[in-house]
């Protein structure tokens, strides 16, 4: 029996609503109709979803997370339009933190590292940072390697 899959909703609505990911490795992508779309991730993934909304005023809604799709048994965050939850290591909320944030992401891939092999435990500290208005972490590659050697172990 294979493991259950994390299922996020996608979607676009010209110059109303567009929830897409940022970044992650999805399973499989399904087309439900010409707006919207479903991701579906293995356990243990990690993955990105931005999401932002606008009225006849403008931008609405800027949110950022990043999170990984829990195994079997693992306590989630509900979170809307991920299905039947995920954990939650990052929340950005606002359009200059967003920015600040899909920044960090550019960067690290300048870097030459995929967002999705970063450490869980990196996005939960950006998110402390974040928290107690400190500057952010870098992602160096000896933390990166401290990381993979970690999970070795584990």
């Amino acid at each position: 029996m294979s493991a259950p899959l994390t299922r996020v909703q996608l979607l676009f609505v010209p110059d109303s609503v567009n929830v897409w990911l940022r970044f992650g490795e999805p399973v499989a992508i399904h087309d439900l109709d010409a707006q919207q779309r479903v991701a579906d991730f293995a356990p243990g993934s990690l993955f990105c979803r931005v999401e932002w909304q606008a009225n006849n005023y403008g931008t609405t809604r800027w949110v950022l997370m990043v999170l990984q799709a829990a195994e079997p048994g693992e306590c989630v965050s509900c979170v809307r339009g991920v299905q039947p939850g995920a954990q939650l290591l990052l929340r950005g909320s606002g359009q200059p933190r967003v920015m600040q944030l899909l920044g960090l992401i550019d960067q690290l891939e300048a870097d030459g590292l995929s967002p999705c092999s970063v450490s869980p435990d990196y996005w939960r500290l950006v998110q402390h940072r974040i928290a107690a208005r400190q500057p952010l972490p870098d992602y160096t590659p000896a933390r990166h390697l401290a990381a993979q050697r970690r999970e070795v172990l584990r």
